[in-house]
């Protein structure tokens, strides 16, 4: 899915290969941690690998959402996620 580049929107670098990484470890206690790099303070953690990357994106889409609702700058992307191995 591709975001809006024009109507006065920035965009940001950072994105890699048009989609946001998304990376993603487990912690000591055995939560999840996904964080979106490019969208500082975006990460979630989760109770598995899947629940912290869906409420990662979830996140992420809020965040963009709210940027384009004021005209901030948002990173360029032809596709939205992209999971780190």
């Amino acid at each position: 899915m591709a975001l809006p580049a024009g109507r006065g929107f920035g965009i940001l670098g950072g994105s890699e290969h048009g989609r946001m990484k998304i990376e993603i470890e487990r912690e000591e206690d055995g939560r999840w941690i996904a964080e979106v790099p490019v969208l500082r303070g975006v990460m979630a953690y989760g109770k598995t690998r899947a629940e912290a990357v869906a409420k990662v994106e979830a996140l992420a889409l809020r965040v963009i959402a709210d940027r384009l609702d004021h005209g901030e700058k948002i990173p360029e992307l032809k596709e939205l996620f992209s999971v780190s191995a």
